[in-house]
């Protein structure tokens, strides 16, 4: 069995050394060494909870729709509504396009690969051409 030296949190050789350095070099990162050492294995999991919920917070809504609650300006909402839904349909044909340029570049890229995989078949048959 292999055992690397890996940081983890806990009470083991590798951390404490590093955070008794860490005081003696500048005091915040021992205190930063303590708390991992302490702290590191909840901070972990409350970090992979966090992240999913953070992750959906920030793609729910189209340029942060949702952020913006009515102004009480009856017109300026209505245009802002338009001008918000036309700016997404404008993202969706920019996005097709993207999607059928990749689709062409692949296409692209298989048809050199082809053309150099039969070259290289032509010179292996008839080694003398």
């Amino acid at each position: 069995m292999t055992r690397g030296c890996t940081l983890r949190p806990g009470w083991n050789p590798l951390s404490t050394g590093l955070m008794v350095l860490g005081f003696i070099m500048f005091w915040p990162l021992g205190l930063a060494m303590l708390a991992y050492i302490l702290w590191g294995d909840r901070m972990k999991a409350a970090w992979a909870e966090a992240r999913p919920n953070l992750e959906n917070a920030m793609r729910s809504t189209p340029f942060g729709a949702a952020d913006f609650g009515r102004t009480g300006n009856a017109a300026f909402d209505e245009y802002r509504t338009r001008e918000l839904k036309r700016l997404e349909e404008e993202r969706a044909k920019i996005e097709a396009m993207r999607t059928e340029f990749d689709e062409f570049l692949r296409n692209l890229r298989r048809a050199k690969d082809q053309e150099e995989f039969d070259r290289f078949m032509a010179s292996r048959t008839n080694p003398a051409g």
